[in-house]
C-alpha cells in the first residue's frame, strides 16, 4: 500500500492532505483547530517536509473523515503481491509501529491490512477515526480499551469495534505483535481524482 522509496510517506501525505483539505473546504487554520495539530506542523506536512506520526495521521483521518489509505499512497494489486517486511516504511506513534501492507476492495467494502507492533509497556491512544477496527493477536498480551470497556487478548484472540469511538491499545507484559484490519464502506473513501477539486485548495489563512 505504501511506496518503499525513501520519503514516500511524506510525499504522498503532502499531496493527499492538500486534496482532502480542499475537498472539505478547510483552511489550514480551521484544520489545525479541529485536529489540534499546529498550523506550522500542517504546513510542513503539506509541503512534504514534516515527519508524520500515527497520532497525526489518525487525527487527520478522523477530522477529514477519510480512511488512512486515502492519506497515504495506494497501489493497485496485481495477481501476486509480495510485501517484504524490510522494505515497508513504518508509521510510528507513542506506543505502536504500523507497517501498511495492502488495501483490499470488494464490493462496498474496503479493508486496509497492517502489521501492528505494540511496544512493551506502552499505550497507544486514539480519539477515533472512520471505519471498523479488527485486531488479531499473534504474540503477547494485548490490552484493548474502547471508551469505558476494557478487554485483554492473547495469541489467537480477536476483537472488533467501531473505530470512531475513543480507544487504546496497551502492551503491559512485553511486546505485542498483531494484524490490524481497518474496514470502511466504499463511499467513505476520498476520491482523489474528483474533477471538482480543480487542483486548488483553500488559502493558508
Amino acid at each position: 500500500m505504501v511506496s518503499v522509496s525513501e520519503g514516500s510517506v511524506r510525499r504522498m501525505l503532502a499531496v493527499n492532505l492538500r486534496r482532502a483539505r480542499a475537498r472539505r473546504g478547510l483552511s489550514l487554520s480551521e484544520l489545525s483547530r479541529r485536529s489540534k495539530i499546529g498550523k506550522a506542523t500542517l504546513s510542513q506536512l503539506e509541503s512534504g517536509t514534516g515527519n508524520p506520526t500515527i497520532e497525526t495521521v489518525f487525527s487527520l483521518s478522523r477530522v477529514l473523515q477519510v480512511p488512512i489509505s486515502d492519506l497515504l499512497d495506494a497501489r493497485p494489486a496485481g495477481e501476486l503481491t509480495v510485501v517484504r517486511a524490510a522494505e515497508t516504511e513504518v508509521l510510528s506513534g507513542e506506543g505502536v509501529d504500523l507497517r501498511p501492507l495492502q488495501r483490499i476492495e470488494s464490493g462496498d467494502a474496503v479493508i486496509e491490512v497492517f502489521d501492528q507492533r505494540v511496544r512493551a509497556g506502552c499505550t497507544q491512544e486514539s480519539l477515533g477515526h472512520v471505519g471498523t477496527e479488527h485486531t488479531i493477536v499473534q504474540a503477547g498480551r494485548l490490552g484493548v480499551r474502547v471508551e469505558r470497556e476494557e478487554v485483554e487478548l492473547g495469541p489467537g484472540d480477536y476483537v472488533r469495534f467501531d473505530a470512531s469511538r475513543p480507544h487504546a491499545y496497551t502492551a503491559p507484559d512485553g511486546e505485542v505483535r498483531s494484524v490490524l484490519l481497518l474496514q470502511y464502506r466504499a463511499e467513505q473513501r476520498l476520491h482523489l481524482s474528483d474533477p471538482g477539486l480543480g487542483g486548488t485548495h483553500p488559502a493558508a489563512e
